[in-house]
């Protein structure tokens, strides 16, 4: 069953059927959720928040890997990292999860920039593949860039799909990515067979200081990620004369607005503003969350 939460036809609550929740490499678990009704209206950067058991009352914020609205099923991507994941890895197949979603202001690209440099920094990750999945088939171009700095959740494999201007050795690929035809590329300082050795915002900034101001003129960068990650893509859009926008990661309680605990700064054309990451974003555009770069790039 759904009911609705918040403004009529935004934000729903289900109790979604449980599919699967399998353990994946690097401590990562996909978690598969019936959830027809917020599978049909998700779209690519909002999040839903989840209970994670009964015993424990406060939810928990996950990015939307994937939705389908045509299955009912929406796909989450989540590490084992605190109390609440933890319990979210005992939950078995058949239960029901409580599930408020989707949330937030999903990704809005200018459709003057079709070339989409998507860069996802571990949990980051998700936003990014489902980002990808959407845009693929449209007048859009994107590029995968994923980090990480333990095993990713899949299995890569040397990409079939060329770039000019990546490294020749950087063949590591996104599988998934690869069947739909959207070229991808990986990062990692730990040494990972055929990845690009370093930050994924430094291979993104390798491969744009390759391309002429034409190309440059139609590309843009969509980023999430840990904060650090997101800075450094921020600088390198800055650097390059790029838009971006960034999915912030944020601490949350209620989720929907209403405790304001989740509050970022952010530099606005009437002044310096607070907004609430749950609502007002979570993608914001990188010149108001980090003005400074800008500013200081010219």
């Amino acid at each position: 069953m759904a009911a609705e939460a918040g403004e009529p036809g935004s934000i729903l609550v289900e109790e979604a059927r449980l599919l699967a929740n399998d353990a994946l490499p690097g401590g990562h678990y996909l978690l598969r959720l019936a959830a027809p009704g917020i599978a049909a209206r998700a779209e690519p950067g909002q999040f839903v928040h989840l209970r994670c058991g009964p015993e424990l009352p406060l939810r928990r914020p996950l990015s939307i890997l994937r939705a389908s609205a045509r299955d009912g099923a929406v796909e989450l991507l989540y590490k084992a990292v605190g109390a609440g994941t933890r319990l979210l890895t005992t939950r078995h197949a058949g239960e029901t999860l409580s599930v408020i979603g989707p949330i937030g202001q999903p990704f809005d690209l200018d459709a003057a920039r079709p070339r989409v440099i998507a860069i996802g920094g571990g949990v980051g990750m998700p936003p990014m593949l489902f980002l990808a999945e959407r845009l693929r088939g449209t007048a859009f171009r994107p590029l995968l860039l994923l980090g990480s700095e333990v095993a990713f959740p899949f299995q890569p494999r040397p990409s079939t799909l060329m770039l000019e201007g990546m490294p020749a050795a950087v063949i590591a690929a996104l599988p998934l990515a690869e069947d739909w035809g959207v070229p991808s590329r990986l990062a990692s300082g730990q040494g990972f067979p055929g990845c690009f050795e370093g930050h994924v915002t430094q291979l993104a900034d390798a491969y744009l200081a390759t391309l002429d101001a034409a190309a440059l003129s139609q590309t843009q960068i969509a980023a999430c990620g840990p904060t650090p990650m997101l800075r450094a893509a921020a600088a390198v859009a800055a650097r390059h004369g790029l838009p971006a926008q960034l999915c912030l990661e944020e601490h949350m309680a209620c989720g929907v607005g209403g405790c304001a605990g989740c509050v970022v700064p952010l530099a606005t054309p009437a002044g310096p503003a607070m907004a609430r990451v749950c609502v007002d974003g979570p993608v914001f555009e990188a010149r108001a969350v980090y003005p400074e770069l800008f500013a200081a790039a010219g």
